[in-house]
């Protein structure tokens, strides 16, 4: 039996159905394929093409009870390691890093990093606004469980978008970026101080809402500095947490005195990062 279908019908699924190729034709367009090892994945993400200056992301996927690092990795692991020097029409990138976690090592310490999902925002300048734009990474990070895994993958985007289908997955991601601060601001969240105790010890004192639990983090002016994780105190003043840590890790020849330390606080629902130097 023969059944005949309304022209204005089979005009609508036709449009409905190429509708749906071109988003599909989108949404690949505006990620690179997943580059899957045994424990994790990763890919580029391009946000919409405006301008010279584009928003992009490495986005990871890693398998549950498995972790990933920050850039300043802790006590132990191996921080990402991005080269994006292939790429077409593309000046300069930087890679923007949400708040961690702070894990145990397993070995009486702690590791800083992520699991699960996690997008690093990326800043792309293109050299010329007008002509296309690839990013190609070259991605070097590692996965660990109670071991830790190197894992090498390389992958290649377009930016060609006008409105990307990733926008709003990057747009989260820079907001779990932490927000530039001063040292005694009036936010709830804040470090009110940093001092010297004694040739070798720092102390910091943060204000937190309701006491709640925070994490602090820093880092030395160069990455070949290795400070420690700073540790709450037992005793502080009234009103603040104190955490203290060691001028230890200092790369040889290195004295603290005037260094550019940067402190990242990161709460329950905020996060941000402080900048100053050490006296």
């Amino acid at each position: 039996m023969l059944t005949r279908v309304p022209l204005r019908a089979a005009i609508g699924v036709a449009t409905t159905l190429l509708a749906s190729a071109l988003v599909l034709a989108a949404r690949a367009d505006d990620a690179s394929p997943w580059q899957r090892d045994g424990h994790s994945a990763v890919r580029l993400l391009a946000g919409s093409r405006s301008g010279a200056v584009l928003l992009g992301g490495i986005a990871f996927q890693l398998q549950p009870g498995w972790k990933t690092y920050w850039r300043s990795p802790g006590d132990s692991g191996v921080p990402p390691r991005f080269d994006f020097s292939r790429s077409d029409n593309v000046e300069a990138v930087t890679v923007m890093w949400p708040a961690p976690l702070k894990f145990d090592d397993g070995a009486g310490g702690h590791s800083i990093g992520y699991r699960d999902q996690i997008v690093l925002p990326l800043r792309i300048v293109a050299k010329a606004a007008d002509k296309p734009v690839t990013l190609r990474a070259e991605i070097n990070y590692a996965v660990c469980e109670k071991l830790c895994i190197p894992v090498e993958a390389s992958a290649e985007l377009g930016f060609n978008s006008v409105a990307s289908t990733e926008d709003a997955n990057l747009r989260a991601a820079l907001d779990t970026v932490p927000k530039p601060a001063n040292i005694g601001d009036p936010n709830p969240l804040t470090i009110r101080d940093v001092k010297r105790d004694g040739p070798k010890n720092v102390l910091v004192d943060v204000a937190t809402p309701d006491g709640r639990n925070v994490n602090l983090f820093v880092e030395g002016p160069t990455p070949d500095w290795a400070l420690p994780i700073p540790a709450p105190a037992q005793h502080g003043p009234p009103g603040v947490v104190r955490f203290s840590f060691e001028l230890d890790g200092l790369p040889p020849g290195a004295k603290p005195e005037g260094a550019a330390l940067k402190f990242t606080l990161v709460g329950p629902e905020k996060a941000y990062e402080f900048n100053t130097n050490l006296e």
